[in-house]
């Protein structure tokens, strides 16, 4: 018998952060088909609707905002899910999509322009950043090559300006996306996902390999 296996199997991180999106989404369209109004998008000030701080990371306008969201947690989060723990994967997407979102909300109300910030890619691009600079190619790079910290935080934020610059676009959360990027980027060269197994030293003539 292998149920424990397959229940294992299908308990994928990325999956079920997937359809706890999907299900806040059809949540959503049922609300509005009985005209029900609650507040999901965080807003200026924080204070207000305090759990939007959570749920504005898992609620989008509409399916095409969903569906791109979505496509690029499975890509990205099915690579990473199998170097870390599950509690360590929520807790990051969760953490960086909050900082995300407030980040948004903070600068456009400094700016003078306020907005409402909904969706997962301030925590997807966490993601990306993470597996960007916590790769075993990142680390074999960084260990041939010695760079001042605070270079290294320049060409960091250099390369989450020049990834958030590609995804510009009408009401895309840009300052989300970087904000993202720069804490995934960051979290990966402190390699924070990495199972307590994996800090333990590698066997005898091995790397450790990794995120």
């Amino acid at each position: 018998m292998d149920r424990a296996g397959s229940t294992a199997q299908a308990s994928s991180p990325t999956t079920v952060l997937i359809g706890v999106l999907v299900v806040v989404f059809l949540f959503q369209e049922l609300l509005g088909v009985f005209g029900v109004s609650f507040a999901f998008a965080l807003a200026w000030p924080l204070s207000e609707n305090p759990w939007t701080l959570v749920t504005s990371v898992f609620v989008h306008r509409r399916i095409m905002h969903l569906v791109p969201n979505a496509l690029f947690l499975f890509v990205i989060g099915i690579i990473l899910e199998r170097r870390t723990e599950p509690w360590r994967f929520y807790a990051f997407f969760v953490v960086v999509g909050v900082i995300a979102g407030v980040m948004e909300v903070m600068v456009a109300q400094v700016l003078g322009g306020p907005v409402a910030v909904l969706g997962a890619s301030g925590a997807v691009f966490g993601l990306l950043g993470y597996i960007l600079s916590g790769n075993p190619i990142t680390d074999a790079v960084a260990d041939r090559i010695s760079v001042d910290p605070r270079v290294a935080i320049l060409v960091m934020i250099g390369v989450a300006l020049a990834i958030t610059w590609l995804t510009r676009g009408r009401q895309v959360a840009l300052v989300a996306h970087f904000t993202g990027l720069v804490l995934g980027l960051l979290a990966g060269r402190a390699h924070v996902l990495r199972a307590e197994q994996s800090t333990r030293s590698p066997p005898r003539g091995g790397r450790r390999g990794q995120f």
